[in-house]
C-alpha cells in the first residue's frame, strides 16, 4: 500500500468548539439580525463563527483569523468552498459594524436565553461585577452619533490591569450560578463603578429570566442609589459594606460583643493538614440612607449580615504578624533617630511628641498618621551637662563651673496584640427578607462571587488576549468585547457539561496533576493538542485521515452533546467536506502511522 502525506493540520480542540457553537444556534441567531446578503461569500454568521474559534484559539486579531483557520485546517469544516482570502480582515470589519448596528445588547442576549434553553441551564443568582479593557492608540474625541447605539468612548481612567497610560472602556457582565454569561455592558473609559452597578440591574431586570432570586455584586454595589433602586423595583441584592462605611464598623463591633454566632457554614480544610473552615454569623437589621430614583433621599431598614470566618480570621493574623514585623524594622529607626535629637527647651520637645503622636499639624496639609501595628511612649528627659565656654584658654580657678541643661526623647515602643476575634469579619449587605433566603444561603451566594465573574475576567484577560487591543473604531471595539463575551459562554458550556457528565458517569480524565472529575475547559483544550488532520494519497486516492483520538475524547463529545463524527469521519472523496459523513472505519496502517509520528 503507497502512502503519500501531503498535509496534516493541527485541528485540536477548534472542531469541539465549532459543535458547541452550532449546537447553541449561534450563526443562525445572528443571521436573523444581520441577514445574508447575495454578493458575500461569508455571511455574518459564519463570521461570527471564525472569530469565535480564533478567540478561543488565542488569535483574536482579525488579519491573522484567515491564516490561523487555514493552518489548523477549519476553513472547509466552517463553510464549503470557503478560501483564506474570504475572511480578510476588511470583511471582518464589517461584520463587527453590522452588529452594533443591530445592537449587541439584543444580539447577545438572544444568544444568552438560547444556551440557557439549550441546556437546560437554571439562574437563581446573577453575579455582577466590572473590569476594564486596555486599548492602544490615541482614540481621538469623535462626535457622539444623534441617533443609533452609542459606541463606548475610550478614556483615560482608573485602570484595573495597572495601564494608567493608556485608554479604556469599561466591561460590565452578569453571570450565572454556573459561570455563564448573561449580560454584557461596555461603557466609557472613565465611567465609575458605583454608577455602573444602578444601569446593570436595570438591564438584568430588561431579560426578564425566570427564578431569578436577585444580584450579587462587590462593595461598588453598596450606594444609596443602588439600594433605592433595589427597594423600589423589589429587587434582591447581596453586597459587600466596605471598611470605611460607620455601619460596617458598628456591626462589626455588634458581633464581636455578642461571643459565638450561629455556625452557617462549615468546609474541610484545603489540605488534610488545616482544620475545617467554618462561617459564624447573624443577621441584623439597621437604618441606613437611600435614595430613590426622583432623587428622594430617605432612611429605610436594611438588613445586615455579618459573618466571622475561621479561615479569614487565619490568614488576617498571618499577615498582621507579617506586617507588624516589617514595621518593627522602622520602629527601631525611627526611635534611633529620635532619641538622637537635642532640644533647647522642655516646650520644644513636647511639641516634637505632638509631631510624632500625630497631634500635630503635618507635611503639606496631610494628617500625620501614626503607627498601625505599635504604640510608641514618648516622655522628655532632662540631661545636666558642663556648658561650654565661650573664651579661649584655661578658666581661672576661681572661675565657677557653667552647667547646661539639654533636654531629649525616650521612647518606649509597644506592639499591639490584637484580641483573638478582631479577624476575620465581614459584612454583606441585602435587600431579601429572611423568609425569602437564610443567613446560610447569603453567604453562599455571596462566596459564588469568586468562582464565577472573576474567573471569566481572568480568561478574558489572559487566555481571550482581548487587552491590550487596537482596532480602527470604538464600534469595532464593543463588537469585539461582546464576541469575547460569546467565548466565554462558549468556553463554560464546555466546562460544565463535562464536569456534569464525569461526575454522573462517575469516570476521570487526564489533567493537569494525574486524573480528574473536574477540568477546567483549558485542560479539556490542552487535551486535544494531538489531535490531527492528515491529507493524505493511499493508492492515488485522496483521503482524509484524523489521527490521536482517544476515548476520553469521545467522552468530552458525548458530554457536551456533538455528534463524535466531528472528530471521527473520514472523506474519501477530494471534494467532499470533511467530518460530513458519517464515521466509517479506521484504514491506518503501521507505515501510515510512522508518517503521521514524523508529521
Amino acid at each position: 500500500m503507497a502512502v503519500t502525506i501531503q498535509h496534516i493540520r493541527p485541528v485540536a480542540h477548534l472542531p469541539l468548539v465549532l459543535g458547541v457553537v452550532r449546537k447553541l444556534n449561534i450563526a443562525a441567531l445572528i443571521d436573523t439580525f444581520c441577514p445574508p446578503h447575495p454578493a458575500h461569500v461569508l455571511s455574518c454568521g459564519r463570521g461570527v463563527e471564525a472569530l469565535l474559534l480564533a478567540i478561543l484559539d488565542g488569535h483574536h486579531a482579525l488579519y491573522k483569523v484567515g491564516a490561523r483557520l487555514e493552518e489548523r485546517g477549519m476553513l472547509p469544516l466552517l463553510q464549503g468552498g470557503l478560501r483564506r482570502a474570504s475572511l480578510n480582515d476588511y470583511r471582518l470589519g464589517q461584520i463587527l459594524d453590522a452588529l452594533f448596528a443591530a445592537q449587541l445588547n439584543r444580539v447577545f442576549g438572544a444568544i444568552a436565553l438560547n444556551a440557557l434553553e439549550v441546556y437546560a441551564l437554571s439562574t437563581p443568582w446573577l453575579h455582577q461585577d466590572t473590569t476594564t479593557l486596555t486599548l492602544y492608540g490615541a482614540y481621538e474625541e469623535e462626535a457622539r452619533p444623534v441617533t443609533g447605539p452609542v459606541p463606548p468612548r475610550p478614556a483615560y481612567g482608573h485602570s484595573k490591569d495597572g495601564r494608567d497610560d493608556l485608554k479604556q472602556v469599561l466591561l460590565s457582565l452578569g453571570v450565572s450560578s454556573e459561570g455563564f454569561p448573561l449580560r454584557m455592558g461596555l461603557r466609557d473609559g472613565n465611567t465609575s463603578d458605583s454608577t455602573e452597578t444602578p444601569v446593570a440591574i436595570e438591564e438584568c431586570l430588561a431579560l426578564g429570566l425566570d427564578g431569578v432570586r436577585g444580584i450579587v455584586a462587590d462593595s461598588k454595589a453598596y450606594c444609596k442609589r443602588t439600594l433605592g433602586l433595589c427597594l423600589e423595583q423589589g429587587v434582591g441584592l447581596i453586597t459587600l459594606v466596605p471598611r470605611t462605611c460607620a455601619v460596617r464598623q458598628e456591626v462589626e463591633a455588634w458581633g464581636q460583643q455578642h461571643g459565638v454566632l450561629p455556625l452557617l457554614l462549615e468546609k474541610p480544610g484545603r489540605t488534610r493538614q488545616e482544620p475545617p473552615r467554618r462561617w459564624h454569623g447573624q443577621s441584623v437589621v439597621r437604618r441606613v440612607p437611600v435614595e430613590y430614583a426622583d432623587g428622594r433621599l430617605d432612611v429605610a431598614e436594611i438588613r445586615f449580615l455579618v459573618v466571622h470566618s475561621s479561615q479569614l480570621a487565619h490568614q488576617a493574623a498571618a499577615a498582621y504578624a507579617a506586617a507588624q514585623a516589617k514595621e518593627a524594622a522602622r520602629v527601631a529607626e525611627h526611635v534611633q533617630h529620635v532619641e538622637a535629637r537635642w532640644f533647647a527647651c522642655a516646650t520644644d520637645a513636647e511639641a516634637a511628641i505632638a509631631e510624632y503622636e500625630g497631634r500635630g499639624q503635618g507635611r503639606r496639609g496631610r494628617k500625620p498618621r501614626p503607627w498601625r501595628y505599635h504604640v510608641l511612649h514618648y516622655r522628655v528627659e532632662a540631661v545636666s551637662g558642663p556648658q561650654k565656654r565661650t573664651r579661649r584658654g584655661r578658666p581661672p580657678q576661681s572661675e565657677a563651673p557653667q552647667v547646661a541643661v539639654r533636654y531629649r526623647l525616650v521612647v518606649h515602643p509597644e506592639a499591639l496584640v490584637p484580641s483573638e476575634d478582631a479577624h476575620g469579619w465581614t459584612v454583606l449587605a441585602t435587600t431579601v427578607r429572611p423568609e425569602e433566603c437564610t443567613d446560610a444561603e447569603l453567604l453562599q451566594a455571596y462566596q459564588e462571587q469568586h468562582i464565577t465573574v472573576e474567573p471569566g475576567f481572568r480568561w478574558i484577560k489572559n487566555p481571550a488576549a482581548i487587552s491590550p487591543v487596537w482596532l480602527e473604531k470604538p464600534e469595532r471595539i464593543a463588537t469585539l468585547a461582546m464576541l469575547t463575551v460569546v467565548g466565554l459562554l462558549v468556553y463554560a458550556v464546555i466546562q460544565r457539561q463535562v464536569r456534569l457528565s464525569l461526575h454522573e458517569h462517575e469516570r476521570e480524565i487526564p489533567g493537569n496533576k494525574g486524573l480528574t472529575a473536574t477540568p477546567t475547559a483549558a485542560v479539556v483544550f490542552a487535551l486535544f493538542t494531538p489531535v490531527m488532520l492528515v491529507h493524505c494519497i493511499v493508492d492515488e486516492i485522496p483521503s482524509l485521515q484524523v489521527h490521536g483520538i482517544q476515548d476520553y475524547h469521545r467522552l468530552i463529545c458525548d458530554a457536551v452533546g456533538i455528534a463524535q463524527t466531528w472528530y471521527q469521519g473520514v472523506a474519501t472523496e477530494q471534494n467532499s467536506p470533511p467530518w460530513t459523513t458519517p464515521p466509517c472505519t479506521w484504514v491506518i496502517t503501521e507505515h501510515f502511522r510512522s508518517y503521521a509520528g514524523q508529521g
